[in-house]
């Protein structure tokens, strides 16, 4: 299987964006990256592999003064990425709805507001999620232009990969939904 390239005028959103062993910026070495939106104007997505390790669930819920339920030692706190790190993400299965969610597929959903926080700290929330901190950001068609030098693939998400728990090698099985072994890519544009 081929990796896929954007074409012109093609969405990555609800795509996976994996980083190439050769990633020069460390914020995104072996990062997957859930893309929620991508058009001419940028692209945006949330890193779906890193968590913030000195950040818990109850402790953000606490510097929002909601009122932790039994769920919250379990609930990660991811990095996003680096834009707007003060700012919450939460990346869900879609039957969760509010006014201010985003549908970026029939799996994924996007909810950047309190409310559904407060929801999953009550255990009203959605089936499965991920909660982020900041996102990653491209202006207009930097992205692509990164994606042609060789930065990044792309490839089909899928819940598990989103959403599971295994994060130290969602980097490899995203790569292998590829067909690829990490450890035979070189880290230059045109090698094998």
């Amino acid at each position: 299987m081929m990796p896929k390239m954007p074409q012109s005028g093609t969405s990555l959103a609800g795509q996976l964006l994996v980083a190439m062993p050769g990633m020069q910026d460390p914020r995104f070495a072996k990062t997957v990256i859930y893309m929620c939106a991508h058009s001419p104007d940028g692209a945006m997505g949330l890193v779906v592999n890193r968590v913030i390790d000195d950040l818990s669930f109850p402790d953000l819920l606490e510097q929002l003064s909601i009122e932790p339920g039994d769920l919250g030692e379990r609930i990660n706190v991811h990095f996003g990425g680096p834009v707007e790190s003060g700012r919450g993400f939460v990346l869900h299965t879609p039957d969760y709805m509010h006014d201010a969610t985003l549908v970026v597929d029939e799996a994924v959903a996007l909810t950047a507001t309190v409310d559904i926080l407060k929801a999953i700290a009550a255990g009203r929330g959605p089936q499965r999620s991920l909660l982020a901190l900041g996102y990653s950001g491209w202006g207009p068609g930097q992205l692509d232009s990164e994606i042609l030098a060789n930065g990044w693939l792309s490839v089909d998400s899928d819940s598990d990969l989103v959403f599971g728990p295994d994060l130290d090698n969602k980097w490899e099985r995203a790569m292998g939904k590829l067909g690829i072994d990490p450890r035979m890519l070189s880290d230059d544009a045109g090698h094998a």
